[in-house]
């Protein structure tokens, strides 16, 4: 199983958001470790190597894309989210809450 794994639901529409691309970034440079896009659940299950060492990284969601594809207007056409891993050895999910002017995110499990 991938490091970072993600859900992507959109709560406008109360279902999964299904094609939404999404990034694996190192944060702080520019090097994308990873790049996929959310299946019919919503999930993006396999983003990038099962071990990251410990650091900061970011997703960055393409929610523009997601929202035209939609028929929905969008006030964030990207969500970037930079988190930290302290612990290599664990998983992490990282999920997010999606409406056409806002979001939240939180870690998962």
């Amino acid at each position: 199983m991938s490091a970072i794994t993600t859900h992507v639901l959109d709560t406008a529409l109360g279902r999964p958001a299904a094609g939404v691309r999404v990034r694996l970034e190192r944060a702080g440079k520019p090097e994308v470790l990873a790049t996929g896009a959310t299946d019919d659940d919503g999930r993006v299950r396999d983003l990038g190597p099962d071990r990251l060492d410990a650091g900061a990284y970011r997703l960055v969601f393409d929610t523009a894309a997601y929202f035209a594809a939609t028929g929905q207007t969008c006030f964030f056409p990207e969500i970037t989210l930079t988190f930290a891993l302290a612990d290599p050895g664990q998983h992490y999910h990282v999920p997010v809450l999606l409406s056409p002017f806002a979001y939240s995110t939180y870690r998962g499990s």
